[in-house]
């Protein structure tokens, strides 16, 4: 039903009916947006075509073992240039995305929960007008800055706390992912919980229950399927950041926990491959296409198991 809205009766809509040329014009408008719409689509099926298309010259290598990519530990695509002994195991590049991303969720999910959590229940018109602006200034903030940022401040100051940090580690650069990150789950998560209909929190209120057990007990499970959306969200976004480790974690791919040591990301062992002086065609070469493919499939599952959490906790009301 369309609420709010009047239905026209018969007699309006035999006096209101649009002239030829008005139905012409819509049906211009209609496909035009029909045809924008099915270009989005067709550009997302060549991007996949060719992803798939270069990582096959990869793949399809006999120097390259799947096996060995899914496995193995040690990637050395840019430090050897010996076919016979270059090594492509994915999970060096992988243990340095996660450890970033890990570190940057560390820092921009509890944070920018608490905040929208603020901002939804607790802040006043006026000091949500001046937070909510400056988040949104936050995320406008070109990611090359943020890794400077990284560079000049955050990784020296945590060499200040402890010497064992390297000059380019995993600690700084998810440091500076998860700031980065922090406007949207904060923005998402803020829309989530303010969907809620006054309803719930004025029964809650009539009952005695106060602000704080409302947003915490009412609002915030009513605003779940919402809330991890935007998590998903921003853990998506920080696997695909690419300038910030680019600049900040380091170029050398380990496989380790360690967050004080180098952590080169599949992002930015991609950024590193292209600068490199390696000729087209090289094995060496079509596995950046290989890496970002295995980053297209993580991040296209993150992406269905948002849906599915969606619907599974999506809460309707009347």
């Amino acid at each position: 039903m369309n609420r709010g809205l009047p239905i026209p009766s018969a007699l309006e809509q035999k006096r209101y009916r649009p002239t030829g040329s008005a139905r012409r014009s819509e049906r211009i408008v209609v496909a035009l947006l029909m045809a924008c719409a099915l270009g989005t689509i067709a550009l997302s099926v060549l991007i996949v075509l060719m992803l798939l298309r270069e990582s096959w010259s990869f793949f399809s290598s006999p120097n390259v073992s799947l096996t060995q990519f899914l496995f193995g530990t040690r990637w050395t695509a840019l430090e050897v240039r010996d076919l016979e002994k270059v090594e492509f195991g994915i999970w060096p590049l992988l243990s340095g995305t996660l450890r970033v991303t890990g570190i940057a969720m560390l820092i921009a999910w509890p944070m920018g929960l608490i905040t929208a959590i603020y901002l939804s229940e607790f802040a006043s018109n006026r000091v949500r007008k001046i937070l909510k602006p400056s988040l949104e200034i936050l995320a406008g903030i070109p990611t090359v800055v943020f890794g400077y940022f990284a560079v000049l401040l955050i990784s020296p100051g945590l060499q200040w706390i402890s010497p064992s940090f390297d000059t380019f580690n995993a600690t700084s650069a998810g440091i500076a992912v998860g700031i980065l990150c922090l406007p949207l789950v904060c923005s998402l998560a803020e829309d989530a919980l303010s969907a809620v209909p006054t309803s719930l929190r004025e029964a809650v209120y009539s009952l005695g229950g106060t602000r704080m057990n409302t947003a915490l007990n009412v609002v915030l499970p009513s605003a779940l399927s919402g809330v991890i959306s935007a998590m998903l969200l921003a853990f998506s976004r920080a696997l695909g950041e690419t300038m910030v480790v680019a600049l900040a974690a380091g170029t050398l791919a380990t496989f380790t926990l360690d967050p004080r040591q180098q952590s080169q990301t599949m992002t930015g062992f991609i950024v590193e491959m292209l600068k490199s002086d390696l000729e087209y065609g090289t094995v060496q070469y079509y596995s950046l296409f290989g890496v970002a493919l295995a980053l297209f499939v993580i991040t296209f599952v993150m992406t269905l198991l948002g849906q599915l959490i969606r619907r599974r906790y999506r809460e309707v009301y009347q």
